[in-house]
């Protein structure tokens, strides 16, 4: 069993992410509800993003693999309930089909 947070761990889960952050669109209509859910996915998930990045060059790599799994997760959620574009992509992200 692998059970250890390696730097070469936690270093492809935020390229990952970092990927999935850049590949995004909104999808919400300018003026909905729905922008607005979407603004506040993005930045819940740019905010862990970032701490998940904080932690990492801190050497603090438990905390860092925590936080980039919940920014990942904000992200696959927006996707999922089409509040983002992802073209299709369901490697990056999960998708419902």
């Amino acid at each position: 069993m692998n059970d250890t947070i390696s730097e070469e761990k936690i270093d492809r889960y935020l390229q990952i992410t970092k990927k999935a952050l850049d590949k995004l669109k909104v999808a919400a209509p300018e003026r909905s509800f729905g922008k607005r859910l979407a603004d506040d996915f993005l930045e819940m998930a740019t905010s862990y993003y970032n701490d998940a990045v904080h932690f990492r060059e801190e050497g603090d790599l438990v905390t860092s693999f925590a936080a980039v799994n919940y920014a990942h997760g904000w992200l696959d959620c927006g996707a999922r309930i089409g509040l983002f574009d992802v073209c299709g992509d369901d490697v990056l992200f999960t998708l419902f089909e």
